[in-house]
């Protein structure tokens, strides 16, 4: 339990300074997206700013997630992380909808932005900011195992993407093409809606309790192991990480008590050892009813 808490510890650094980036790169693309007037830029800072608050979710789901395991949640609380990121993803979805929004608003009453190289610089720099981000907390999260890290790290991947749009259009704009802009700032909210989605897809799939490891795999491991004459009704949910395993195994009846009990420490071992993230084992023994089947 120490090691699970030890791991959120490190989830949580990673959030901070994330969220320390997020909103040093999201501060410099509004105020300077308001000065020279450029919706796809204040569009791509308040998406910047959403990428900060929802570093603010992570860290709140984080600090839930890191709970021991007690009486009211015996499996403990790693579904609070998936949660939280499910809870990304919706911001998200406001996010798009907003910038949405403002873009038909700057269709209908257009502004000429007011482009200089300076913009342009800036924008490079916050790109270059979002690459760091994107490298240093998908290593992270993949290390770490982090629903939370994983999604923000996507979340952020579609910044890049938003970033090279923005400094499309404002050369656009600089080149005489100023409903270039607003058009833009359309496809920056598309972008922000997919990234929602893959990550309402990831998530879904565990709070659903979707099939975690195909069941023949399992089947045919178990199948394998001495003493097991057939393995049926295996259930696997949770995450990749982190999942509960169910099965039946069916045994000659001749077997003991004590000689059961040995066989079903072996399969839950070996299933350990070949299985990583099953952390949960459920295992119900079942007499064969031809012990001539019997696995030597």
């Amino acid at each position: 339990m120490n090691d699970a808490v030890e791991n959120f510890k490190k989830i949580e650094k990673v959030l901070w300074i994330v969220l320390g980036l997020n909103l040093s790169v999201a501060l410099m693309k509004i105020l300077l997206g308001y000065n020279i007037s450029s919706s796809s830029m204040v569009a791509d800072g308040f998406h910047s700013l959403s990428d900060a608050s929802t570093n603010i979710i992570g860290l709140i789901g984080a600090a839930i997630a890191s709970k021991p395991a007690d009486e009211t949640h015996p499996y403990g609380h790693r579904k609070f992380e998936t949660f939280t990121a499910t809870g990304i993803a919706l911001m998200l979805f406001l996010v798009s909808f907003n910038i949405i929004k403002s873009g038909i608003e700057r269709l209908l009453h257009p502004q000429i932005p007011e482009v200089s190289s300076f913009s342009i610089i800036i924008m490079l720099i916050t790109l270059a900011v979002n690459i760091a981000v994107i490298l240093y907390e998908s290593r992270e999260g993949k290390k770490l195992h982090s629903h939370i890290l994983v999604s923000d790290a996507a979340h952020t991947k579609s910044d890049v993407y938003v970033s090279l749009s923005v400094i499309a259009g404002l050369v656009a704009v600089k080149l005489g093409y100023p409903v270039v802009d607003p058009l833009i700032s359309f496809v920056i909210a598309l972008l922000i809606l997919k990234a929602g989605i893959e990550i309402i897809k990831d998530t879904s799939r565990v709070l659903c309790d979707a099939a975690v490891i195909d069941p023949e795999k399992i089947t045919s491991f178990v199948r394998g192991i001495k003493g097991v004459v057939d393995c049926h009704r295996v259930r696997t949910r949770g995450r990749e990480d982190d999942f509960s395993m169910d099965l039946h195994i069916l045994v000659n009846p001749s077997m003991t008590v004590e000689e059961s009990h040995r066989l079903h420490h072996s399969i839950e071992e070996e299933i350990r050892r070949n299985f990583k993230g099953a952390h949960h084992i459920l295992i119900h023994i079942e007499p064969y009813p031809d012990s001539s089947d019997q696995n030597t």
